[in-house]
């Protein structure tokens, strides 16, 4: 799935881990990323967050995508940042889950919190 991904890709987004029902990927913030107040734009966090929601929920083999998700941003980014977002299954239940991402700084600093939900395409 994200070998086919070009949004990803036109990011830079890398996978770092995959395993069922988890994925971490890494994105490193550019001066394009960055909005008005010399931050990281949100919408390239939760991106990436997305990504890696996507990773993981995908794992299982069915064409899984989002039915929907949220985002809390914490603390900033900031050009120079290389971005880890990590995603974990909390539940899945029929053809639907559960998954939340934290994002980071290098420095460990939590910049967002993610929760995703996903749904099986048949």
């Amino acid at each position: 799935m994200l070998d086919a991904d070009t949004a990803s890709a036109a990011l830079g987004i890398e996978l770092l881990d995959l395993a069922e029902g988890r994925a971490a990927c890494r994105m490193a913030v550019t001066g394009q990323m960055v909005n008005g107040h010399g931050l990281c734009h949100g919408g390239y966090v939760f991106l990436l967050a997305d990504t890696a929601f996507a990773c993981a929920c995908n794992t299982y083999g069915p064409v899984t995508v989002a039915a929907g998700a949220e985002i809390t941003f914490v603390a900033p980014a900031r050009e120079g940042d290389v971005l880890v977002a990590e995603a974990a299954e909390r539940t899945r239940y029929g053809r639907s889950g559960i998954y939340d991402v934290t994002v980071r700084r290098p420095d460990g600093g939590v910049v967002a919190e993610f929760r995703g939900r996903s749904r099986e395409m048949r």
